[in-house]
């Protein structure tokens, strides 16, 4: 029997009449883990005057739960699989609820960053937790197909609610109320949880916990997005930085070694030979580096060149977040009846003719409606490139390791996003030093069009991982 076939088989026991209350459950916790990216930046300001943070200390808020959820990832996804992915997906959830609890009640710069730490390795926990129990609850092919699109869908639709909700609750009850609003939420998933969620299935081999591999990798994982996200704050001969990219070398050749050497690694080295896994691995990283770092440059579109108020920033991302949640749902159908492979090089092509298209409009003159159509076209590629990828990733994957798979990917992901936006934003950025006025303006809104020209060209160069999958692969198994 191939770890195509357990996949395949894996979710025929336990689920039942529940499975579409499981797959609605998910999608709501996949909408609180992205409702959460956005939540926050609108509300920054106003934590900023409210604790006495100072311009240099406020990015933290920020950073800290950028650094924990890139650095825990593989962790939370092992656990998942030793320890249980239902228990680790209702662990992650207490986490973010008290987390955000904390958060709501800090009192002073340190308590609030302290809290976000935590809420960044709940996140950590929480999305391969979610990931692996879609992969494990739902069989190879169609039926995985759409439940990962109706996830995807989920998780689009939460940018927007988070940026639209985050203006309205700081305006109505302060910043505090960002924070509350997801003790609510994760309280409702937790209780939903156990009467929904399948329990996780009995193991009959005992199987340990490679300790030393967990703490290598985490130590070795938060060095490095520490390194990648403070460098294009503080300068890349940082001390600080320097030592994080030094540690983080160190760290991650032990925990190959570890690996290589361990009868029950943490991330089987096997894996790798899993073409569709390692290009799915690719394709999350380049697409958090191009794709994932739109959205920083069209806030900086939003506000800086185009004036628009927090809340009308809100309002400007629904029209691509709404293009992504389509492009999810035509992701699949497309996956289903064609192949994987073709879903990723389509939703590429879509993506990159889309961005391009941003171009023309994110002039210092141009207005909101001049770069619609390209927000709608990019968003549809976005969302077709989302499923395909995660498809992708999961395919032939033993139910026993989605766990660790979906952190590999993940993790991928993370570094990706931080890699990408540092490259965009210090070549975007070059030529605005000492400029005020109009003359900065005009140099934002330059150096925001040439992040879109080389985020399109890194999307075309995406196809390369995308032709490495199989190419008969309908419902994505070799």
């Amino acid at each position: 029997m191939t770890s195509s076939d357990h996949t395949r088989a894996a979710p025929a026991s336990g689920i039942g009449e529940r499975r579409g209350g499981a797959l609605a459950l998910l999608a709501f916790a996949q909408l609180i883990y992205s409702l959460d990216i956005n939540i926050v930046f609108v509300a920054l300001p106003e934590i900023g005057a409210g604790l006495g943070f100072s311009g240099q200390t406020l990015q933290w808020v920020v950073s800290a739960y950028m650094v924990f959820c890139g650095g825990f990832l593989l962790f939370g996804g092992r656990a998942a699989d030793l320890i249980g992915q239902r228990r680790m997906f209702i662990f992650a959830l207490w986490l973010y609820a008290l987390s955000s609890l904390a958060g709501g009640l800090a009192t002073s710069p340190t308590v609030i960053v302290a809290a976000r730490a935590v809420q960044g390795i709940g996140a950590a926990f929480l999305f391969p937790a979610t990931l692996s129990l879609i992969n494990r609850l739902f069989a190879e092919g169609p039926e995985r197909n759409r439940a990962l699109a109706v996830w995807g869908g989920a998780g689009a639709s939460g940018l927007s609610i988070g940026a639209l909700a985050g203006g309205f609750l700081t305006a109505a009850w302060g910043w505090p109320a960002v924070f509350y609003v997801n003790v609510v939420l994760a309280g409702i998933a937790i209780i939903a949880a156990f009467f929904i969620i399948p329990r996780d299935p009995q193991r009959h081999e005992k199987r340990s916990f490679d300790l030393p591999g967990a703490l290598t990798v985490t130590i070795g994982a938060t060095a490095l997005v520490f390194a990648l996200v403070e460098g294009p704050e503080i300068g890349w001969g940082a001390t600080s930085v320097v030592w994080a990219l030094v540690l983080s070398a160190i760290f991650l050749i032990v925990f190959a070694v570890i690996e290589a050497r361990s009868r029950d690694p943490l991330m089987p080295l096997r894996l790798l030979t899993n073409r569709s896994l390692v290009a799915g691995m690719t394709i999350t990283f380049l697409y958090m580096g191009t794709f994932g770092a739109l959205p920083y440059f069209l806030t900086v579109l939003f506000q800086n060149v185009q004036g628009l108020t927090a809340l009308q920033t809100g309002w400007a991302f629904l029209v691509p977040s709404i293009a992504i949640a389509v492009g999810t749902q035509i992701g699949e159908r497309l996956a289903t009846r064609l192949s994987t492979r073709t879903t990723l090089i389509v939703g590429m092509i879509v993506g990159a003719v889309g961005t391009v298209l941003l171009v023309p409009g994110s002039n210092a003159d141009g207005g909101y409606l001049a770069i619609v159509p390209g927000l709608i076209i990019s968003g549809i590629g976005q969302g077709i490139v989302w499923t395909g990828m995660w498809i992708a990733a999961a395919s032939g994957v033993h139910h026993d390791e989605q766990g660790v798979a979906s952190g590999m990917a993940s993790t991928t992901l993370s570094v990706g996003n931080a890699i990408g936006l540092a490259v965009l934003i210090a070549l975007a950025n070059r030529h605005t030093g000492g400029l005020e006025g109009d003359a900065l303006r005009t140099a934002v809104a330059e150096g925001t069009q040439l992040a879109f020209w080389l985020a399109a060209a890194g999307i075309l160069i995406s196809l390369v991982a995308a032709f490495a999958l199989p190419t008969k692969a309908k419902t994505g198994a070799e």
